[in-house]
């Protein structure tokens, strides 16, 4: 399939190399230049600007948030005005419900299709080819695009054909994350105020009542206290909950758990900046237990 991207980040570069790998044909486009040159290297085509990147069959998009997405599809000589009849965009990003169903509006009166793919799994996944892809739109579009999430990801959800309900679980899914850290923290802190080893807390959770890879991921950054470099930032998780809760508010949902998380990474991003994983909330409940190690 012939394919572009823009957004060449941390969940970008690993998803653009492994079409690669599966022989797509791919064009990449980034803001900053210099993140397309490995990409070069193992075949990519180089995209100087976005219309470049709309040649073909499809385009994807994965960036920061709906300010990143917004320039590039409806900027002068994005996405919208570039791509071509029938032609696709998959946007992978994590943004709100409301700009999803913006973009799905425009690029139906644009003769062009749309499809909301986010994703689930952290940088080392989507090198590694294991994402969780949560994809919705029009089946006949998710059909063409299936050779791409079958190369990208271990298993593709499907939900349905208004691609915002994609974005609405992913954006439920990343609240659920965050609580998970953040009770994950509260243990951690209640057994190491006790005196008890957070290894082997840790190994017991994970090997019994919480076996799953959300528990044992973030479980060992919180133990081993790897926050840098971040394979997701705290900004982008504390915006993550900020759109947890407009989509909530939009439906009339209360999510007090998120109103808490919300609060909780702004305060992390006020005490330790905005280059920290999200998961050094786990550093907060600490200092709150009056632990001395809390780096």
């Amino acid at each position: 399939m012939k394919v572009g991207f823009v957004g060449l980040g941390n969940m970008g570069a690993g998803i653009a190399a492994n079409l690669l790998k599966a022989r797509h044909e791919v064009a990449v486009y980034n803001r900053t230049e210099a993140k397309t040159r490995a990409l070069i290297d193992q075949g990519a085509h180089p995209a100087r600007q976005i219309a470049d990147a709309c040649r073909g069959d499809a385009v994807i998009t994965m960036l920061s948030d709906d300010r990143a997405v917004e320039a590039v599809v409806f900027g002068d000589g994005g996405i919208l005005a570039s791509l071509g009849k029938r032609a696709i965009h998959i946007s992978m990003s994590t943004i709100s419900v409301a700009l999803s169903e913006r973009m799905a509006e425009a690029h139906a009166e644009a003769g062009q299709r749309y499809v909301s793919a986010p994703v689930f799994g952290r940088p080392e996944a989507a090198a590694a080819a294991k994402l969780f892809v949560v994809v919705a739109g029009e089946d006949e579009a998710i059909d063409a695009c299936l050779s791409l999430f079958d190369v990208i990801g271990q298993r593709t959800f499907r939900f349905g054909d208004r691609p915002s309900s994609a974005n609405l679980v992913k954006l439920s899914g990343n609240f659920l994350i965050a609580s998970v850290i953040e009770s994950l923290s509260e243990a951690m802190a209640l057994v190491g105020k006790g005196g008890i080893d957070q290894n082997a807390y840790l190994e017991f959770l994970t090997s019994s009542l919480f076996n799953a890879p959300v528990y044992k991921t973030y479980g060992n950054l919180i133990v081993e206290r790897k926050f840098e470099p971040a394979g997701f930032a705290a900004p982008l998780g504390h915006k993550d909950v900020h759109l947890a809760l407009e989509a909530a508010d939009a439906l009339r949902v209360p999510l007090p758990i998120a109103s808490l998380l919300h609060n909780r990474l702004l305060s992390l991003m006020a005490k330790r900046g905005d280059t920290i994983d999200w998961s050094a909330i786990s550093q907060l409940a600490a200092e709150d237990a009056g632990l001395k190690d809390t780096r």
